[in-house]
């Protein structure tokens, strides 16, 4: 038997990051259903984006084990989520956080406050010391996050994604580094 994951709900100035549940499929759908999106995620999400695709994502992925899934919502509108940020924190996860955003949305530094309460819960509640995550070269705003957020490029890689196979970044976050980032 698995033993299910608390996600606890986390607010910053704008957003509230709370568990996700079948009942945001639809803003789900609705949002990530985006070439905009899904080209930078890579291959393995299905283009075109099905119609039954976020909530076959969502049965696939809550109660994952140790994997911590946040719907991204904003303070004004709590009830429609508009992006997602997952942390897979198994010791075979070879890339630990994912992350979107509706494209509405994009430019207003609302994934930064994300990825700062999230990587605050991952490394001071839960104890984490790394995590690796990944970004095709092309992805300038990904890259953005990871640099604000206190990783360092350790290697490129290549990822499968809907262009086809691509340079990919790989980054290192520690728990060290995050400190540091905090204090400057």
């Amino acid at each position: 038997m698995v033993e299910e994951i608390e996600v606890p709900k986390l607010e910053t100035t704008r957003l509230i990051l709370r568990s996700l549940s079948m009942d945001d499929a639809p803003a789900i759908q609705k949002h990530f259903n985006n070439w905009n999106i899904i080209k930078e995620i890579g291959s393995v999400v299905p283009w075109p984006y099905p119609d039954d695709g976020a909530v076959t994502h969502l049965k696939n992925t809550l109660n994952q084990p140790l994997t911590y899934l946040w719907g991204i919502t904003l303070k004004d509108n709590p009830d429609e989520v508009i992006g997602v940020i997952e942390y897979r924190l198994s010791d075979n996860a070879d890339d630990n956080r994912g992350f979107w955003l509706a494209e509405s949305h994009w430019g207003q530094g609302l994934m930064g406050e994300a990825v700062t309460a999230t990587q605050d819960f991952v490394f001071f509640e839960l104890g984490i010391k790394r995590i690796v995550v990944t970004n095709a070269k092309s992805n300038a705003r990904s890259r953005a996050v990871k640099e604000k957020h206190g990783a360092k490029l350790i290697g490129m890689s290549k990822g499968k994604y809907h262009t086809g196979e691509v340079d990919q970044e790989v980054w290192e976050i520690t728990k060290d580094s995050w400190v540091n980032t905090l204090k400057n």
